[in-house]
């Protein structure tokens, strides 16, 4: 089992009052301001708040919920899916997410844009197109968003979902169109090739919901032929009941050996009635109403803390995004941190108190003799006040 440790780090620092003069034995504070670990949730409603919200009431619904948002969450996932981010050829809604973005950037929120490449929520008007221009405009879309999002979106899910995509059959699509033509792992390559040819500083993942050795088998395929994978994203949709330790660790392990990093990109946990079993594509699952209860919330809170630990502890773990903010989203599932009017479930102030009480440092001290700081804590950013200044600090 693993421990948190390779979570914090230490160093010395040297505390000057601004003519330079070192402060000993002087009183500081210690308050970290961001955290590497990345504890996120997807940006529905952050969409609505900042550029979807056509009244006064409408805004102040929102607000309460992005507010709630930015208490605990430090990553947000935009849903960057082709068909709703240009639902006709050449109109986008490139000025909307724009203003979503720049709003999460100013709270210090790392933002990632979810997928480039994906057979679902895909662009009908694409259908009217020969394979190989529907393979140029892919390139030619991940070209755009890639470069129009440059410095303001520190990641991207490259493409989503590629073991089922050549055999995805529930619908037409241009991108299981082109995977057919090209090959699954030509596609992604082409995808990983172009996307960082626009942005090398950014962050591009490999993303899919299935967890069994077909997918480690296409990681494996991309590593040799060349793909530059920079993260293994992993979806964990639990709707059909909590993964369990036993397959977590399973999880962590048989893809850690890539020695790739890791995120959990997207995470549900319901607080109602579970999906039957016998249900195999949880979009199938059509139901009236589906409730959060009592019992279930208290079920969400400790499967989420259990799963949370666990990952946090797990050095190859660099993220973990929760998957929806708030109840009724996806399949209409209870399965936010909020209930559908924004008030906090039991799973939030679970969460709360882990981020910010547990896995960020604050404290008081004084600089030793030599007006030497020895400051320790968990990996991150820091803002060091002494004497009415601030200086600031990374660990």
């Amino acid at each position: 089992m693993y421990n948190i440790d390779h979570r914090k780090s230490s160093k010395t620092v040297e505390i000057k009052d601004q003519a330079g003069n070192l402060l000993k034995n002087t009183k500081v504070t210690v308050k970290q301001t961001n955290r590497d670990f990345l504890v996120g949730v997807n940006g529905f409603d952050v969409m609505m708040y900042a550029a979807g919200a056509k009244t006064d009431e409408e805004r102040a619904f929102f607000k309460n919920r992005v507010d709630k948002l930015v208490d605990v969450f430090n990553f947000v996932t935009l849903p960057f899916y082709w068909g709703m981010f240009e639902g006709k050829e050449g109109i986008t809604l490139k000025d909307n997410y724009i203003q979503a973005v720049s709003f999460l950037k100013e709270k210090n929120i790392v933002v990632k844009g979810h997928p480039l490449c994906w057979h679902t929520v895909c662009c009908d008007w694409l259908l009217k197109y020969d394979d190989e221009t529907i393979m140029q405009k892919q390139l030619a879309r991940i070209r755009r968003e890639v470069g129009d999002f440059k410095g303001l979106v520190d990641s991207w899910d490259a493409i989503n979902e590629t073991v089922i995509m050549p055999e995805f059959d529930k619908y037409d699509n241009a991108v299981t169109r082109i995977c057919k033509k090209y090959g699954r792992i030509p596609l992604i390559k082409a995808v990983f090739d172009e996307a960082i040819g626009c942005q090398s500083g950014a962050k591009f993942i490999l993303n899919d919901f299935n967890t069994t050795s077909k997918y480690e088998k296409v990681i494996e395929e991309c590593l040799e032929a060349g793909v530059k994978i920079d993260i293994i994203g992993i979806q964990s949709h639990q709707h059909q009941g909590y993964w369990g330790k036993e397959k977590l660790l399973d999880v962590i392990e048989r893809f850690s050996r890539f020695n790739i990093p890791i995120h959990f990109t997207e995470n549900t946990m319901v607080s109602g009635d579970l999906i039957p079993d016998y249900i195999e594509d949880l979009n199938d699952w059509q139901v009236d109403e589906w409730p959060s209860t009592k019992e279930g919330e208290a079920r969400q809170a400790d499967e989420m803390e259990e799963m949370y630990r666990i990952l946090f502890a797990a050095p190859s773990v660099q993220a973990i995004t929760w998957w929806d903010l708030c109840d009724g989203a996806w399949l209409g599932a209870p399965s936010g941190v909020l209930r559908k009017d924004g008030s906090v479930k039991p799973v939030y102030d679970r969460l709360k108190n882990m981020v910010k009480n547990e896995w960020t440092t604050n404290y008081e001290t004084s600089t030793d003799e030599n007006g030497i700081l020895h400051l320790e804590g968990f990996k991150g950013k820091y803002d060091i006040l002494v004497n009415g200044e601030t200086i600031k600090a990374t660990l």
